[in-house]
């Protein structure tokens, strides 16, 4: 049978008091004699459905208990909505109604970009709008009109990254705050994909279709590194989180969290939300919507790490 050490490459660890919240640590507390270990502990509970639902995705920005969802819907829709981590509340519309938008941002500071109208002659689109908390402006639009497209950052850095631009596409787009520049090409180009990520520097982009992927990448703010696969690939699904610590949520019922280097499958949802709408942190987010009635179902993840004894020493 094979060692820790030659599994993991390093011994287990001998330490007088508990080490810090990383996935996977395995350590020997000497003060309190008992091997230990963290492992992530998580679960989905119901959360409040939204009140226009959406069967083909929106955009998603925010947090848990900050949350922003705007257009989506089959025929398109220009809601927008926000979340209290309990109950949404309608704000104002986007200017453009669409649907397969990409999104980030935050509750107050939010971007929208790209998407689909009409149906069923579709026309893409590369328009972007700017969220201030009150109301939609229409800013510089993208370079590459698209659909089934997503978008990760902040309000003032964003990625605008792969979809279908008439067959699927690896461009990707950087925006400063004010303009969107074409930057390095995905790896594999991939419609229906997810993606996580603080700024247009740091990203990481994962599944996709058509047929469903389970390839992931890094970007670096010059090139994208290939890392490890999903460990089901999928698409028409959500992604929350930073490069380093992210969640794919939404794809019938599955969901698989990323440590910053492999992927490890989590928690069901109870509802398949497929497409979905989601945003948030890697121990707390929401995933909204679905293409099956009703449409406005909402769940909420809230995940922590927990430290467990697994030997106790005499």
């Amino acid at each position: 049978m094979a060692t820790y050490k030659a599994i993991h490459g390093v011994n287990i660890q001998y330490r007088d008091s508990d080490a810090t919240a990383i996935e996977g640590d395995v350590w020997y507390n000497s003060s309190t004699g008992k091997l230990k270990m963290y492992s992530a502990v998580g679960a989905w509970a119901s959360g409040g459905n939204m009140n226009t639902g959406r069967k083909a995705p929106g955009g998603g920005a925010g947090t848990l208990t900050a949350g922003l969802i705007f257009g989506g819907g089959d025929p398109d829709i220009a809601d927008a909505e926000t979340y209290d981590g309990s109950s949404w509340t309608e704000v104002n519309n986007l200017n453009t109604a669409r649907r397969e938008v990409g999104g980030f941002g935050t509750q107050t500071a939010a971007i929208a970009i790209a998407g689909a109208v009409g149906a069923p002659s579709v026309t893409l689109q590369d328009v972007c709008e700017s969220w201030n908390g009150t109301s939609w402006t229409e800013v510089n639009d993208a370079n590459t009109a698209r659909r089934y497209t997503y978008a990760a950052g902040v309000s003032t850095s964003g990625l605008l990254v792969g979809g279908n631009s008439g067959s699927a596409t690896n461009i990707v787009e950087s925006f400063d705050g004010t303009n969107w520049t074409e930057v390095a090409d995905l790896n594999t180009a991939r419609l229906s994909l997810a993606a996580a990520g603080g700024s247009n520097t740091s990203c990481l982009v994962f599944g996709g279709g058509w047929p469903a992927k389970n390839e992931s990448e890094t970007y670096d703010g010059s090139s994208w590194t290939e890392g490890n696969n999903l460990n089901n690939g999928r698409g028409e699904f959500g992604g929350s989180g930073i490069a380093t610590a992210a969640l794919a949520t939404g794809a019938d019922k599955y969901n698989e969290e990323y440590d910053g280097t492999s992927w490890t499958e989590i928690a069901d949802t109870s509802n398949n939300h497929t497409p979905a709408i989601t945003s948030g942190t890697v121990a707390a987010a929401f995933c909204a919507g679905n293409n099956s009635a009703p449409f406005a179902l909402c769940e909420e993840w809230t995940g922590e790490y927990a430290a467990a004894a697994t030997v106790t020493s005499s």
